[in-house]
């Protein structure tokens, strides 16, 4: 293959390309229903004028047939006056008067079967035609619900549905722990006061052993100072203290 028909091999590709891409259906289908019309219209027209030539060669026809009946009239006339001659004249008008109708009645009866010919054409074109309508109209409520359907597909495609969610997360997440901060706070609010009303209602040990030594700073319960008494509920007492 030479290099320039591969360059005009290319070339119609990528043309065919770019008209296929520029075909809308409904445009196309409309175009093609124009098209069909306009066919239409002409076929019309084109039997209208052969109807009207067979109208003109069925006159043509018929004057002649009448003319070369007349000339018979005539002939029989002038022999009934004893004019021969002129009765001869007569007949040979009637012969070209009914060769000139033979000659039109061929054309005639072509005609007749053109005009029946393309009689049946313009009614399988207006078939065709109310054919082509009826799937013209299918096809493009096809086309419109498929260019429909495209274009929601391709809006959903462009909405990113991740990212509301994914803010929608983060704000539980922040919501989660506001609460928790919130039930923390509230917990150590009731420590805090509960501690203060234990504080409040117990006493402390350094006012138990102040009391204590009041206690036993009274005379009667202070031993002599020489030798201390031997008090075996201490001794018991101090031994608990060291085993512990």
């Amino acid at each position: 293959m030479g290099l320039f028909d591969r360059i005009s091999r290319v070339i119609r590709s990528w043309m065919n390309a770019i008209v296929g891409a520029a075909e809308d259906p409904e445009k196309m289908l409309e175009q093609s229903m124009i098209e069909m019309q306009d066919n239409l219209v002409s076929l019309r027209q084109a039997v209208a004028q052969a109807i009207a030539s067979q109208k003109r060669l069925e006159q043509q026809f018929n004057q002649h047939q009448q003319q070369a009946t007349e000339w018979e009239r005539r002939a029989k006339i002038a022999l009934q006056h004893g004019d021969e001659p002129l009765a001869l004249e007569a007949l040979n008008r009637k012969k070209a008067a009914t060769n000139a109708a033979m000659a039109l009645k061929a054309q005639l009866e072509q005609s007749i079967s053109q005009v029946d010919v393309l009689k049946k054409q313009m009614q399988q074109l207006e078939s065709k035609i109310a054919e082509a309508k009826t799937r013209k109209e299918m096809l493009v409520a096809r086309a419109r619900a498929a260019k429909a359907s495209e274009q929601i597909q391709q809006t959903f495609s462009k909405v990113n549905t991740n990212a509301p969610m994914a803010a929608f997360e983060r704000m539980e997440e922040k919501v989660m722990e506001m609460e928790a901060r919130s039930q923390a706070v509230a917990e150590l609010n009731t420590d805090t006061l509960e501690a203060k009303f234990a504080a409040l209602e117990s006493s402390s040990v350094d006012e138990d052993l102040a009391r204590l030594r009041a206690e036993l700073a009274s005379p009667q319960q202070l031993p002599s100072a020489s030798a201390p008494a031997y008090d075996p509920e201490l001794e018991a007492l101090r031994r608990q203290l060291e085993q512990s």
